[in-house]
């Protein structure tokens, strides 16, 4: 049974990981519509092949959510370089976006979806993996306590 300053430690960690969750889920709403917006206009108005709209509005977007993630997000690690933070996000956003180029291509090739509707999955599934993995490589652990 959880003592009285271990309960209270506990409900700071979950009210901090709470204020993360609603951070990220704005900061990823308004990449969302960035990526989306952006993916729609190159692919339907331009006319570029969905998996190439694909990257260059991904790209774009990712721009945004390394800035504001890492601003009102995350906080960043003393004992971690600027330089091996950018990498560490970049790698992870790399695998997100192979991620998504492959639910595109199943989601078309296999499924025929729209990919327009297939984009909105994709970004849910990135969202999921990009949250877990700059939780656990990019937040210092002291914004916990």
């Amino acid at each position: 049974m959880a003592t009285a300053p271990q309960s209270s430690h506990l409900w700071k960690k979950l009210r901090h990981l709470c204020k993360q969750i609603i951070g990220f889920g704005i900061v990823g709403l308004l990449a969302f519509f960035i990526d989306y917006a952006l993916f729609a206009f190159l692919y339907k108005i331009v006319g570029i092949h969905y998996l190439i709209s694909a990257v260059i509005s991904f790209c774009v977007s990712l721009a945004f959510n390394y800035a504001a993630s890492m601003r009102y997000v995350f906080r960043h690690k003393s004992d971690m370089t600027r330089r091996r933070e950018i990498i560490l996000f970049f790698v992870g956003a790399v695998i997100g976006l192979g991620i998504n180029e492959i639910m595109l291509y199943v989601g078309d090739v296999v499924f025929c979806i729209d990919p327009l509707i297939t984009k909105i999955l994709a970004t849910l599934v990135v969202a999921v993996w990009n949250f877990v993995t700059r939780k656990i490589f990019l937040d210092s652990r002291e914004s916990e306590s």
